[in-house]
């Protein structure tokens, strides 16, 4: 099962009515139980300037990422300031509030695992505190997401990744070379750049989220998975085929992609081509892929019966 859609950015100009829980708030659920998911719910959201959401926890793990705009994350005791190619995780039953300065309202791209529960359940997902945040003094604050900190939990940033040749050119000296590991690793491989943002690394347990890049030329062919995808095209334009049915996406179009469906990426040119990619649940250890082209040679091919055992041997 698959979904293709396109983000509608007009519901920004319909938030909600103010309550005691949110101010400026508004959001549009893009992949969600409606279209079949069953663990991811992806959504894009707003806040009106000053705008604000209560202090809350939810029984549910989330993660954020900036597309414009700043916003103001408190969590962990403290107060961040997120802009764009900023990300955030917010690990399930942990308390935290968002709002947005006077000046630059924010846009982000969200995704939970498991999807909200309806508002009329017995027992809500999401419980809020009873006071609602003071925005200025939030504001005065929030401090910049900036280079690695062993202080700072849940939040990054990632500037993107240039072109491979760049990426992974080794140009300035051994010694001072500003430090990366496992842990900051770029994953390349057939013309397409992988970095994660948020997995178990950053604390995450339920769900994953990372950056793609497709040089021209660049291509993943046709396989599924044991768990749900989400795609949000950010740059350039890609063929794909999902469960036989062929699609060009490009700048704000969607894409899910559910368990087992099957699905393929090209990049034929003329430019890069960039997306925001989830997973709920994390992949496992093992057997992440499918490989359709692996398993069809097989099929062509046969496979043999398990050997006749001679007697009297080993």
């Amino acid at each position: 099962m698959h979904f293709v859609g396109r983000v509608d950015w007009s519901f920004a100009d319909r938030p909600l009515a103010p309550s005691p829980t949110a101010s400026g708030l508004a959001r549009a659920v893009l992949v969600g139980p409606d279209v079949g998911s069953a663990h991811t719910e992806l959504a894009v959201g707003t806040l009106a300037p000053g705008g604000w959401i209560a202090r809350h926890v939810h029984a549910f793990e989330e993660a954020l990422y900036l597309l414009d705009g700043e916003l103001i994350l408190e969590i962990d005791r403290r107060v961040h300031r997120l802009g764009a190619g900023d990300y955030a995780l917010i690990p399930l039953g942990t308390l935290h509030t968002l709002a947005a300065d006077a000046a630059h309202p924010p846009r982000w791209l969200s995704v939970n695992t498991p999807p909200r529960r309806p508002a009329a359940s017995a027992v809500p997902d999401t419980i809020y505190a009873a006071t609602p945040p003071v925005v200025d003094a939030l504001v005065r604050r929030a401090v910049a997401v900036g280079p690695g900190d062993p202080t700072r939990r849940f939040v990054g940033h990632y500037d993107g990744t240039p072109p491979q040749a760049e990426a992974l050119r080794v140009a300035d000296p051994a010694r001072g070379r500003r430090p990366a590991g496992m842990d900051t690793a770029l994953l390349a491989y057939s013309g397409i750049s992988v970095k994660m943002l948020i997995d178990r690394g950053l604390g995450a347990d339920l769900l994953t989220m990372f950056t793609v890049d497709y040089e021209v030329g660049g291509a993943a062919q046709a396989h599924s998975h044991p768990f749900e995808e989400t795609y949000f095209f950010l740059a350039g334009r890609v063929e794909a085929e999902l469960d036989g049915v062929a699609h060009t996406f490009g700048p704000g179009d969607v894409v899910f992609a559910g368990v087992g469906s099957v699905h393929g990426f090209w990049n034929e040119g003329p430019e890069r081509v960039r997306w925001i990619e989830t997973q709920a649940p994390q992949p496992p250890a093992r057997n992440a892929y499918r490989w359709e082209p692996t398993w069809k040679q097989l099929a062509e091919g046969g496979i043999d019966p398990w050997p006749a055992q001679s007697e009297g041997t080993d």
